[in-house]
């Protein structure tokens, strides 16, 4: 409901998005001070005026508070708005990170097939920009939001429906709680920089048209985020 109210911009719509299911879950509890408008504006590449209009959405909805001076927070009375909030806003699957990494196996390397014949010269710098986004990340939340917006340009690459609705639903089951607690354990400096190269080395196959090297890439560096995740040899 946030998202659609007054938000057109991609980068808004995330940041609608992340706040309200933030503040449902609980990690972003009552009095919490949010970043401000121009960290949100930088953090999810949207304008400053559609972060004002996620923000004023939010007010309205007395999600939030905002006090000239001293910034925005998430309102004293959250707790007792998050049935109204899951009412308008529910979990679309329960599905658990186990679950999601052995069909990301599954689907996610059947992609370059697609991408290497599809993909145009935007799709690219889309995939270019996300890894530039993730690698200046400060902080894990937004280093895991354009590793997401990563996949979902490759979803998004193959011009084909299915594989842009399947990575759609991934992204939302990796903004639950258990995703975040597991990602954020296990994710030390080394193995982000790791990941930031497996990443980096996927887009220069795909932009080379290499299907096997594509697929092959995408499999060894899901498989590592597995075996990082859920501790396995």
């Amino acid at each position: 409901m946030v998202a659609q109210k007054s938000v057109r911009a991609d980068g808004a719509r995330s940041l609608a998005k992340y706040l309200v299911e933030e503040i449902e879950s609980g990690r972003l509890p009552a009095g919490h001070k949010l970043p401000a408008e121009r960290e949100l504006s930088e953090s999810f590449q949207a304008s400053r005026g559609s972060v004002r209009r996620v923000l004023s959405n939010l007010k309205e909805m007395g999600l939030i508070t905002q006090v000239v001076g001293s910034g925005t927070f998430v309102s004293e009375d959250v707790e007792r708005l998050i049935p109204q909030i899951e009412a308008v806003h529910p979990s679309v699957i329960q599905t658990s990170p186990a679950e999601l990494m052995e069909a990301r196996l599954l689907i996610e390397t059947q992609m370059p097939s697609l991408i290497v014949r599809y993909a145009t010269p935007a799709d690219f710098e889309k995939m270019d920009e996300c890894i530039r986004r993730s690698e200046a990340a400060t902080t894990i939340e937004e280093f895991e939001h354009w590793d997401g917006a990563l996949h979902q340009a490759f979803a998004e690459a193959t011009h084909n429906s299915f594989f842009l609705k399947i990575l759609e639903l991934t992204t939302q089951i990796r903004e639950e709680g258990e995703w975040g607690r597991l990602k954020k354990n296990s994710l030390t400096p080394e193995r982000r920089t790791q990941y930031e190269e497996q990443h980096r080395n996927i887009v220069s196959a795909l932009r080379d048209r290499d299907e096997r090297l594509g697929r092959e890439l995408i499999e060894a560096h899901l498989l590592q985020v597995q075996r990082n995740l859920f501790g396995r040899n």
